[in-house]
């Protein structure tokens, strides 16, 4: 199995040495619990230690917005743009039905999914990206009126990234949730997300108030031995950082 660094602290040695290359996964969380950072870290630390070009594309946060939160965690995003190895699509303004100053970006009234993966790909084409980021497929798919209508966008979705060679993470919503409660669990806003994807991962919450502790469970990953424990996760100033049980409950 041809692999590519997750660009997670602790994550790659719980996938057996990161991500499968090519493949999409799904990054699922309640608000709050670290997707958005998750995969512009995915993005970010895959150009400087992968040397993988990728391509962002926002539909809820705008990238200014966006550039300015990675500077928390001393990412400059701006002088990877400059030299061709991010590019962040903004598809957040046309979802306001506004115009984008953005490079790149999708144009208010053409969020359909066959312009959106033209549109994206050909970005991807231009910077030679080996990466992909969409954030979030709930978003994404805010203009579709019909679940079925939105079942077959993600269908679409996953089918055309796993032939362009891309490794892609998109992510999804779900209500917060106890991981082992013995109640059903939920892995994407859909629930059609997880099946056409090859990797789940569930970002949560253990604990409330004070006591709260972020949490990593990787669900599935095709083609490689997994973890199955939940994982501590923090956020720290150089970004996400997945431990061990015993790290952080001594």
């Amino acid at each position: 199995m041809d692999r590519t660094t997750s660009g997670i602290y602790g994550l790659d040695e719980l996938l057996g040495g990161g991500f499968p290359k090519k493949r999409a996964i799904l990054v699922s969380g309640a608000c709050g619990t670290g997707k958005s950072i998750f995969s512009m870290q995915f993005a970010y630390r895959g150009i400087l230690e992968a040397e993988e070009p990728a391509v962002f594309v926002t539909f809820d946060e705008m990238p200014d917005k966006i550039r300015q939160d990675m500077l928390n965690f001393k990412w400059n995003l701006k002088e990877l743009e400059d030299n061709d190895l991010l590019a962040i699509v903004d598809a957040t303004s046309a979802r306001a039905g506004v115009p984008s100053e953005e490079e790149h970006s999708i144009l208010p009234g053409q969020l359909d999914i066959d312009k959106l993966l033209v549109d994206i790909l050909g970005v991807a084409r231009n910077i030679g990206a080996k990466r992909l980021v969409i954030d979030s497929i709930p978003a994404m798919a805010s203009q579709l009126e019909q679940e079925s209508q939105i079942r077959r966008a993600v269908l679409k979705l996953a089918y055309i990234v796993s032939r362009s060679g891309l490794t892609t993470i998109f992510t999804s919503e779900i209500p917060e949730q106890s991981l082992g409660s013995g109640a059903a669990m939920q892995f994407s806003k859909y629930e059609v997300e997880e099946y056409v994807a090859d990797g789940v991962i569930i970002l949560n919450f253990l604990g409330v108030g004070t006591g709260a502790t972020r949490t990593l469970y990787v669900r599935k990953m095709r083609g490689t031995k997994h973890s199955l424990e939940i994982h501590p996760l923090e956020i720290t100033e150089k970004g996400i950082v997945v431990k061990k049980v015993e790290e952080v409950f001594k």
